[in-house]
């Protein structure tokens, strides 16, 4: 019953929503508790084409990839915890951007936070930390990524912190990453 774990949960899926997480591949994992992959749901209720579009949205077994990353906890509720488009990868190994968001925008000086990947000659992608800090208030660069220290992979820890004055929304209202990367994404 810990509040910040039943914030993160989705719930649990519908009577006869079938949940499978996979690979960047669509291979189902070994293991489907516990462990974060791509999400793909089933079921009488999940789209089986856009609408305008012909062709199917579901594979052949009727899987349809939502874009999300997440967790099926042991009790079988879904935790979200990122988008497959925003994943930096980072010599070879796979960054969720979500995780470094929900750290340092939970640091009480910190209005909004977001992390992009940024071009790299060396490593293909590095992650960047944009943020956007609440009025008057001030951190240096090592005081924002200090949280990170043990809580993540050391290769996880932004390259570079970028403060914005403003951070861009999409209309939905939330960060207009897209916005960011062709702004800030190139080295």
């Amino acid at each position: 019953n810990d509040p910040a774990r039943l914030a993160a949960l989705s719930g649990r899926p519908a009577v006869g929503v079938d949940l499978l997480l996979t690979d960047a591949d669509g291979v189902a994992l070994p293991e489907q508790r516990g462990v974060e992959g791509h999400l793909r749901v089933r079921g009488a209720a999940v789209v089986e084409r856009y609408f305008g579009h012909a062709e199917k949205a579901t594979d052949a077994n009727g899987w349809f990839a939502t874009g999300d990353l997440a967790r099926i906890e042991a009790d079988g509720s879904l935790v979200i915890t990122g988008r497959a488009k925003d994943l930096i990868k980072s010599g070879g190994e796979w960054i969720n951007p979500a995780e470094i968001e929900a750290v340092v925008g939970g640091i009480p000086q910190v209005s909004l936070a977001a992390v992009i990947g940024r071009a790299d000659a060396k490593w293909g992608e590095r992650p960047i930390l944009l943020v956007e800090m609440r009025e008057q208030e001030t951190m240096s660069d090592e005081a924002l990524l200090a949280p990170l220290k043990g809580r993540v992979a050391p290769w996880w820890i932004p390259d570079e912190v970028v403060r914005v004055d403003a951070m861009p929304l999409a209309p939905t209202g939330k960060i207009d990453k897209m916005r960011l990367r062709g702004e800030y994404g190139d080295a």
